[in-house]
């Protein structure tokens, strides 16, 4: 990763963090609002009259729970431990369950509950490894009002307790099997869930066995911990601090015991783009301190999409975890390296479309091209639905069509990125976000989903920039465009704005949906491929922008979620999800499991559908599991009676990613261009993608290239070699199996070698 700082970006971040100084907070249509120019464009520093932001289920406002030491942090919403600052209940001032894995956690009063989920729980269509306490981390006589955060990094976080005579903090993270504590004013203080069976006693070790569990308590040198009924203490001869450690086995006890005292106190995730192989590598680190001897390693459990990818040498200690199987690596840091699938702005030319139809379909959309004032999601799906028809209508010589589609768009997105409309986007300084108006589906008052709904912005503006450069200068509208990118997946943690990443959780490999993880199984994330969408978005937009940086943020976000999307809602490998499980495929991932359902049908079409649209450019990396597509779309009809009713284009697409003849047959068979396709879609997009890839054949992700905006596609005999150049000059891409395609400026080319 190649940070930087836009200019503009840093005039306008004097401009919050003077507001933030001031400590003026404008109410929504206050006479002190004031819009803030970006380029050509701008947003307002207040919400219009009338709208709500961030507030608890009861409709109270609320801002973010963190201590002094962090006020004034962009907080790290829709995260895996986001309850701790975003308190969702106003009964509850500590914290929903976390699920960190292998551990599982829960803020209470007396301190921090500590599970270790390692039994799954079937019911129906879905499946969860529960959050139940073993033990209650603390100090002797804490009873905390709340609890707060205290300090986060790229997948740990640190909450806070605090009261009149006691303090207690916990470090705890993603793949990590101990729990950091410190702790004044009283003797380290357990309670177990039942009387602990005790299997060590060394002293300052205690070996203790919970609820069908085996942990490992540490204390300093010469402390010694006291077991009485279901309470353990230790006095920590006022060095203040001690750990825990969930163990895979009891003989691991010396093992764990070496690390116990190497405190984490950060982690930070690096990723690097290998152009010329294909690949993207990404180094997890974390950053530990010795607090008794010398030893600064530390263990970590990888999730099956990181230890599948690296090379690094792993114990053979295993976890159980709602993802599967955790392999445990005894280091501070580990190196996954995955092939990337390219992504492109449309499918390439090929003999298997009928000029005519395909022209009528794109004129027939053309023709009445208009996206209304709608809410940020809706009006983002308008935005996918023509964007994805402007290279098509370039492919085949409708240059008049082409045009009033970027006519339309660009129209639109103008009046989105210019604050006092009927649409627009409010910058909230407690939280640090850019939230568009209209709202929708709690985008607002709970922060949810704005990589989904910005996805399509973002996709739709490189659409505009590969055509119309100018526009998407960053004095001209490419400022909005870059706001929108920064609130939703920001790459720079020094930045005072934004978060880092907000949506996506580079340990879990995937992003989050809801704002505050404010539920008993964790967060969640049910459309994973609008989440992609958003990556396909920022990689075309950086090639067409000429932002490298952004670009590649791009390539790894979206290799690092296709592998979790494969291994997760899918089960690609069909390893990770419960024996007695009996589904192939989740519609929603939640932290402590998986659910076949949607947030609003349980109709199987949309369940399997949910994961697949919108079908882009950016969806081919989906081939790269042609079984489990297969496997999907089995279930889906033994589930249905029959072929979809709903959503049949969508499924005819994605069938189309393994078996394009099927998909063709379906189209053909069943009334294709007959009927009103799903909003985001258009007969022209579906008649060109099935027809298309009947013709070529289904991507072959086993060849990779040495550019991001290329892939091959093979029928089993033919391969069929495409990428775009966003360049001004000459592009000669090399393919890994020796093939050469070159390519003109700012065109797209295809060859069969």
């Amino acid at each position: 990763m190649r940070p930087h700082t836009h200019p503009r970006r840093i005039a306008v971040a004097l401009t919050a963090a003077a507001t933030v100084a001031a400590g003026l907070t404008l109410a929504p249509g206050s006479a002190n609002a004031a819009d803030i120019p970006v380029g050509s464009g701008s947003y307002s520093d207040a919400r219009p009259p009338g709208t709500a932001g961030p507030e608890d289920s009861q409709g109270n406002p609320v801002t973010p729970q963190v201590t002094d030491a962090m006020a004034g942090q962009p907080v790290p919403t829709n995260d895996w431990w986001s309850s701790l600052v975003f308190k969702r209940y106003a009964d509850n001032p500590y914290s929903q369950p976390m699920y960190g894995h292998p551990l599982s956690y829960k803020a209470v009063a007396s301190g921090l509950e500590v599970g270790y989920p390692s039994q799954a729980t079937v019911n129906g269509g879905s499946f969860e490894y529960p959050h139940r306490a073993d033990l209650t981390l603390g100090v002797a006589g804490l009873n905390s009002p709340d609890t707060k955060a205290d300090g986060w990094s790229d997948w740990t976080v640190s909450p806070y307790w605090e009261d009149a005579g006691h303090t207690f903090r916990a470090t705890i993270g993603h793949g990590s099997p101990y729990v950091y504590a410190e702790a004044t004013g009283g003797n380290a203080q357990v309670t177990a869930s039942g009387a602990p069976e005790v299997f060590a006693d060394e002293g300052s070790v205690l070996g203790v066995s919970v609820g069908g569990h085996d942990y490992a308590l540490f204390a300093p040198s010469g402390s010694d911990w006291q077991v009485s009924g279901s309470e353990i203490s230790a006095d920590l001869g006022g060095q203040e601090y001690y750990s825990l450690a969930v163990l895979p086995d009891r003989a691991a006890l010396a093992e764990y015991t070496r690390y116990a005292y190497s405190f984490v106190t950060g982690s930070t995730v690096a990723w690097d783009y290998d152009e010329a192989g294909g690949a993207v590598e990404a180094t997890y680190t974390l950053a530990t301190e010795a607090r008794e001897g010398s030893e600064t390693g530390t263990i970590q459990a990888l999730y099956p999409h990181q230890w599948q990818h690296t090379s690094d040498e792993l114990t053979a200690y295993e976890y159980a975890s709602a993802r599967g199987t955790m392999k445990v690596r005894a280091a501070a840091s580990f190196t996954t390296r995955q092939d990337v699938t390219g992504v492109l702005p449309a499918l390439p030319a090929s003999d298997g479309v009928d000029q005519g139809q395909l022209t009528a379909f794109v004129n027939e959309v053309a023709d009445s091209a208009n996206i209304g004032v709608g809410d940020t999601y809706w009006s983002g799906k308008a935005f996918g639905r023509l964007a994805q028809l402007v290279p098509i209508a370039d492919q085949i010589g409708a240059t008049e069509a082409r045009d009033s589609l970027l006519t339309a768009i660009k129209s639109r997105l103008e009046e989105w990125f210019t604050a006092g409309g009927e649409t627009g986007f409010a910058y909230d300084a407690a939280w640090r976000t850019l939230t568009g108006y209209p709202a929708s589906y709690g985008s607002d008052r709970e922060l949810n989903d704005h990589h989904f709904h910005y996805s399509y912005y973002v996709l739709a503006a490189a659409m505009v920039a590969q055509y119309d450069p100018a526009w998407a200068e960053e004095s001209a509208w490419g400022g909005m465009v870059e706001e929108l990118v920064a609130d939703a997946a920001n790459p720079a943690r020094g930045d005072d704005r934004y978060p880092f990443l907000r949506g996506f959780d580079v340990y879990a490999g995937h992003s989050w949906a809801a704002g505050h993880q404010g539920f008993a199984a964790g967060n969640n994330q049910e459309s994973s491929s609008e989440s992609v969408n958003l990556s396909a978005g920022l990689i075309m937009w950086g090639s067409a922008t000429g932002d490298t940086e952004l670009r590649d943020l791009g390539v790894y976000l979206l290799t690092t979620e296709s592998e979790a999307i494969r291994q997760y809602w899918f089960d690609g490998d069909e390893e990770n999800f419960p024996a007695d499980y009996q589904h192939n495929t989740v519609g929603m991932v939640w932290s402590n499991g998986g659910a076949h359902a949607t947030w609003w049908t349980g109709n199987p079409e949309e369940i399997h559908g949910i994961n697949v649209l919108p079908v882009t450019g950016g969806s081919l990396h989906l081939a790269r599991d042609k079984d489990a597509i297969t496997r999907n779309l089995a279930e889906l009809e033994q589930e249905n009676g029959g072929p979809p009713d709903e959503w049949k284009e969508i499924l005819w697409e994605f069938q189309a990613l393994a078996d394009p003849a099927a998909a063709r047959a379906a189209y053909e068979g069943d009334g294709g261009g007959t009927y009103s396709p799903e909003a985001g879609e258009s007969w022209a997009h579906v008649y060109h993608w099935i027809h298309t890839l009947d013709a070529i054949g289904a991507p072959d992700t086993s060849v990779t290239a040495d550019s991001p905006t290329a892939a091959a596609f093979s029928d089993g005999t033919t391969t069929t070699y495409a990428a775009h150049n966003y360049g001004g000059s000459e592009q000669t891409v090399t393919f890994s199996d020796g093939t050469h395609l070159t390519v003109p400026p700012n065109s797209s080319a295809s060859t069969t070698g």
